[in-house]
């Protein structure tokens, strides 16, 4: 298949591509280079891959990066909830707007298929905090980045479901794990990095939960997507991780200490974040058979690893954040 990754530079995205193209796709980029592109260095002389410097907002890159594509696979956008607070016109042109472009363009050209990354932000706050919520849970955003995550979610699923492409939404978990567009302003990522180089991690409101998934195991859900009979994907969405993977901070600092035993951990009590929710996944494991390969305890070693070693010379940089 030939397939358009948007953000293909991006931390989800430069996983994406590399698993497309071992799983013998075509596949072209575009991404305008927010965060650079060094994540894509290695894979630029592949012979079935391609790169456009463009932007999603561009009518006439759009088209060029589309010409000749199968299917979009659409991570572009401004990323989590800080970001886009803090720019968050960019945010609605980006999220919203280019994306309802990008969708258009891509009926008119004839695209078969098309998968949009969502989040599991998207359900707020559990109204039981002792239960699961599913996909077909009451969607409560708390932040513009939920918010516009599930606008586009019902144009595509509602809205354009009669669509003659096959259009697709994936609730992603938390992602966590190594990129070549590593980050760590994410809390698995974050707390290992904080307790590996400073010995010390503060928490506040340990008692949130939310659901974590490693990076490879989101990617790898896109490229399984994209494969799958279009009779299970046409107009659905999946929650993308596993039931057994929700923790609160509070656990995910417990396994960071198992691998850095003596890390200071400073609890704060805090009622602010509204994002509190527990997720079912049991849908895309029995209707498409996905299944994780890796959990919050294999992303903590794997990080702190990583750190040791030392070739992450500043793992406080402004690069490795989106903000």
């Amino acid at each position: 298949m030939k397939v358009l990754v948007t953000g293909g530079a991006g931390y989800i995205g430069s996983v994406l591509v590399r698993k497309l193209l071992n799983a013998g796709h075509t596949v072209r980029v575009i991404d305008s280079l927010k965060f650079g592109g060094e994540a894509l260095y290695d894979v630029m002389m592949h012979p079935q891959f391609e790169f456009i410097k463009g932007d999603i907002r561009n009518a006439e890159d759009v088209a060029i990066a589309l010409t000749g594509m199968e299917a979009v696979a659409h991570l572009a956008a401004i990323v989590g909830d800080p970001a886009c607070k803090k720019f968050s016109d960019e945010a609605r042109d980006t999220n919203w707007n280019g994306s309802v472009a990008l969708f258009e363009a891509a009926d008119k050209a004839g695209i078969k298929r098309f998968v949009f990354a969502s989040t599991c932000s998207n359900y707020g706050k559990m109204a039981n905090p002792d239960s699961f919520v599913t996909e077909t849970s009451a969607l409560k955003p708390v932040s513009l980045y939920a918010e516009l995550k599930v606008q586009f979610e019902n144009y595509l699923l509602n809205e354009r479901k009669d669509s003659d492409m096959c259009s697709t939404a994936l609730r992603f978990s938390t992602v966590y794990g190594f990129s070549p567009r590593i980050r760590f302003d994410l809390t698995v990522n974050e707390f290992t990095r904080n307790a590996a180089i400073h010995g010390e991690q503060e928490i506040w409101g340990a008692q949130f939960w939310r659901p974590y998934c490693h990076v490879d195991d989101l990617a790898r859900s896109v490229v399984l997507v994209l494969e799958s009979d279009e009779s299970k994907v046409r107009a659905n969405v999946f929650n993308v991780g596993s039931t057994e993977e929700n923790y609160n901070k509070g656990m995910i600092i417990e396994e960071v200490c198992k691998v850095v035993p003596d890390t200071k951990v400073h609890y704060v009590d805090s009622a602010e974040d509204p994002r509190d929710y527990r997720v079912n996944f049991d849908k895309i494991r029995n209707e498409l058979g996905y299944t994780i390969t890796k959990t919050v305890p294999d992303g903590v070693r794997e990080m702190y690893t990583l750190l040791k070693t030392g070739i992450v010379t500043d793992p406080f940089a402004e690069k490795f954040r989106n903000i």
